[in-house]
């Protein structure tokens, strides 16, 4: 509806209703008022009315009381003179006196030229013998008349009369609010309808009720509402004449220029190239108007030519479809990479301009029904000149009522990037070398290739003799060697097999559903035909082969666990190294030493666990003194490993993988920071205490190693003299000049040595006499048959006998039984240590001896 016709609508059909609704209501509202306004009046007079008459009849009786007592008093000449002053004065025209003379009632000084002369026979006679005064109105053929009786006298009362006319009843009335006032006899009504109310009037005569009846007008009241109504009505005209001044303002104002300007809005057209500037009137508000819709359509006609510029340039091909999945517009890049001409397809299907993508119409209106907001990515060919790869992106349009109008189509040539793609691809997953898988494709095809298999074996092949040709003709001749190496493995192979150079010298061979047997045979069949590759160097005019050593790991379903196999056959690979050249060897889950070599990665594991988590633990296992002379308590320092359900596990668990993966100086670290802080808390035992504490082949000479253990005894402060450094003979003579340099500079803190295990390895005495320890523990193995076997006790005591010239005392280790305790004895060892002297404990548990305690008390 347009505006003009809004605002009469609002004129005519709300300002009007609504001002004569106003009207109306204070019409209804000024009418309840005047009502009660009238009500109130009449109220108001009635009371006044009844007020008036009670005060003329007290004022008659008051005149009665006041006239009755001297007439009887007075004689007949002073009443004769009375009378005449009664006539003359002005009292008398309102008033009659009347007096019992012979029982006759008579006028008292009567005026016969008064035409309010009357007589009162008709007044019951029981009223005029009273005893007491009594006063009332009373009627006597239809007139009214206040009576006053006083009885002087017996027989003889004075009564006074006032005659109620019409005119004095009229005077107790307000002038034009009562129109009529009426005595009556009787009981009676009020009239609501006839505008009559009704007074009681004190009756002379107790049987013989009397009222007035008063009749109010109406013509004040009716002349109030007459006024009343002219008022609104002029209200009314009045506010509909300023309504259609109003309206006319508003339409040369508002209106037309308003129109004017929606007629301009609706000539614009959105897809115009340029557009007119709207014109507006005098109107600031219009005028602002027309310069907003000025500024946004230069804005549009801006972005227009900034999207179409946009799309011009990008580097991806762009197609704009409507609701029903026709062309509305193609970027140029779109005609170059289709072949068409903007112009020339649009309106037509967009399965006509992609005939690869059959699907592309359904895709169109799947999505639009969806209202996805993900755009749906796809790759297709295009078929033309060349083949080309493209991306495909599909996403909605919306509109400002975020309602799908049509879809965006975006074609991106990929074709460059699917050729690098698998260049990657082939570099990634592909030896660059043998062009064989590598390892990390090898292992992410496994799992597909284990699939449905009844069984699955992996073997694990490992070159010898190979680093020999990188070393002497360089690495491209080792090169050609893999290549040829690869291509006399895969001459074995069937479809059913899967080859891979894992990575230096090592090949990877996974094959399906082959008895062990068959596997052993495939095995040997490759290693023989390895060991017959020979490389040709021309410069130094060398033949070179190869050999190949072969661990092979079974596993049968379910119980295929590819990564375990993998391990499985490199431990079996490394026992196949171990027996020669061109050897196979199978991988045996009750062999003990591939167990370890199995384990030994988990274990190294645990043990960074361990020392991080503070798991590792400290026992002790006492060295008794048992030779002459005065001995210092020792005990050697042990380590365990405790594990979260609190099972403790033994050194021969772990120590073995913590050498051979070189953590062994992080333990001896740890070792050594826990013992000095136990001793520096126990400074009770430190006059006659020594621990001893093992130092491997690893920690030995290690980098580092002394200014740790320096450290530590600075900063616990404990004497050097309580600390004894265990070292195996082996590792001493392994890293002798560094085992040296460290026994002499610890030597001269204070600290002293013990070598153990000595004996057992293959050093010389020669190296005894070289190394500065204090202390030589002879290995277990000739010490736990000493009793009883007469080379043991021979060498037992030679090492002693040797020991005791160069000034080096003696420990016994695995002393079992009192049987070795006094062969030791014998001989002249002057420690021992074993089950027979004393079990590992925790060192937490440790007590000092009685004497100890003895010599703190006292």
């Amino acid at each position: 509806m347009h505006i003009g016709k809004k605002l009469i609508v609002f004129v005519v059909g709300f300002c009007i209703p609504a001002m004569i609704a106003v009207s109306y209501c204070s019409s209804i509202w000024f009418d309840h008022r005047i009502e009660s306004l009238k009500l109130d009046l009449v109220s108001t007079e009635l009371v006044s009315i009844k007020s008036q008459l009670d005060k003329d009849i007290k004022q008659l009786d008051l005149f009665a009381n006041i006239y009755a007592a001297p007439q009887s008093e007075l004689s007949s000449l002073k009443r004769a003179a009375l009378a005449e002053a009664w006539r003359t004065s002005k009292i008398s025209e309102h008033l009659r006196v009347y007096h019992l003379d012979g029982g006759q009632l008579k006028l008292f000084s009567p005026r016969y030229d008064d035409p309010m002369s009357f007589e009162l026979n008709s007044i019951p006679g029981y009223l005029l013998h009273g005893s007491s005064p009594h006063s009332g109105v009373y009627m006597d053929k239809g007139i009214g008349y206040i009576v006053s009786v006083v009885p002087n006298e017996p027989d003889s009362p004075v009564m006074l009369v006032r005659r109620l006319t019409p005119e004095y009843l009229s005077s107790y009335a307000l002038q034009g609010l009562v129109s009529q006032v009426i005595i009556a006899q009787g009981v009676r009504q009020a009239n609501p309808l006839r505008n009559t109310s009704v007074i009681e009037l004190p009756s002379l005569i107790y049987d013989k009720p009397v009222h007035l009846e008063i009749t109010f007008s109406d013509s004040v009241f009716s002349q109030g509402k007459l006024q009343h109504y002219l008022v609104p009505f002029c209200i009314v005209c009045v506010g509909i004449l300023i309504l259609i001044a109003g309206y006319i303002w508003l339409n040369l104002g508002l209106i037309r220029p308003f129109h004017r300007l929606m007629t301009q809005l609706e000539g614009i057209n959105p897809k115009a190239k340029t557009y007119t500037p709207l014109i507006a009137g005098d109107s600031p508000e219009f005028v602002l108007i027309a310069d907003r819709v000025n500024h946004l359509l230069a804005k549009i006609v801006q972005l227009k030519e900034h999207a179409k510029s946009s799309l011009g340039s990008i580097s991806e091909a762009v197609i704009l479809t409507d609701a029903e999945a026709k062309l509305v517009y193609l970027n140029p890049l779109a005609e170059r990479l289709l072949g068409v001409k903007g112009p020339d397809v649009l309106g037509e299907k967009v399965d006509v301009l992609l005939k690869t993508d059959r699907n592309i119409n359904q895709d169109l209106f799947d999505l639009m029904a969806s209202r996805a907001r993900q755009p749906i990515l796809s790759k297709l060919k295009l078929q033309g000149e060349s083949t080309r790869i493209v991306e495909r992106s599909i996403s909605t349009r919306l509109n400002h009522k975020q309602l799908v109008v049509g879809t965006v189509i975006l074609l991106r040539d990929i074709t460059q990037e699917e050729l690098l793609k698998r260049k990657l691809h082939h570099r990634v997953n592909l030896d660059p070398i043998t062009s064989l898988l590598n390892r990390r494709a090898f292992e992410d095809k496994l799992e597909a290739f284990s699939l449905g298999a009844q069984s699955i074996a992996i073997c694990y092949f490992d070159l010898e003799q190979f680093k020999l040709i990188n070393d002497s003709c360089g690495h491209s001749a080792g090169d050609r060697m893999l290549v040829m190496v690869a291509r006399a493995m895969q001459s074995c192979l069937t479809q059913d097999q899967m080859l891979a150079r894992f990575g230096g010298d090592e090949f990877g061979l996974a094959i399906r559903d082959h008895s062990a047997l068959e596997v052993a045979q495939l095995t040997k069949r490759i290693v023989a035909s390895v060991s017959m590759q020979v490389l040709q160097d021309k410069n130094n005019a060398c033949h070179y082969k190869v050999g190949v050593s072969a661990g092979i790991a079974i596993a049968r379903a379910p119980y295929i666990s590819e990564k375990e196999l993998l391990k499985d056959a490199d431990i079996a690979c490394f026992a196949a190294k171990g027996k020669g050249s061109n050897q196979v060897h199978f991988y045996d889950d009750k062999d003990k030493d591939l167990i370890f070599q199995r384990n030994a990665p988990m274990w190294a594991v645990r043990i960074g666990q361990a020392i991080e988590h503070n798991e590792l633990l400290l026992y002790y296992q006492p060295i008794k003194g048992v030779g002459p002379g005065k001995h210092r308590q020792r005990m050697e320092i042990l380590l365990r490993i405790q594990e979260p359900n609190g099972r403790i596990l033994a050194p021969a668990q772990f120590i073995a993988a913590a050498e051979q993966f070189k953590l062994m100086s992080y333990v001896d670290k740890e070792v050594i920071r826990k013992a000095f802080l136990w001793l520096s808390m126990h400074e009770e035992i430190w006059e006659d205490h020594c621990i001893s504490i093992n130092l491997s082949g690893n920690s030995l000479g290690a980098e580092g190693m002394v200014d740790y253990i320096i450290q530590q005894f600075e900063r616990f402060a404990i004497p050097s003299e309580c600390i004894c450094f265990e070292i195996t003979e082996t590792s001493a003579i392994q890293n002798k000049k560094r085992a040296m340099e460290m026994l002499e500079y610890l030597r001269k803190l204070g600290f002293s040595f013990a070598l153990d295990d000595f004996g057992s390895g293959f050093a010389s005495y020669g190296y005894l006499k070289e190394l500065p320890v204090d202390y030589v523990k002879i290995d277990g193995c000739f010490v736990k048959n000493l009793a009883t076997n007469a080379k043991d006790y021979a060498i037992v005591k030679s090492i002693h006998d040797i020991c005791g010239v160069m000034g080096i005392e003696t420990v016994a280790e695995f002393v079992e039984n009192q049987d070795i305790i006094d062969k030791l004895q014998e001989i002249g060892i002057n420690y021992a240590q074993g089950y027979a002297i004393g079990r590992p404990q925790p060192l937490s548990s440790y007590q000092p001896s009685q004497s100890v305690s003895r010599r703190l008390i006292a």
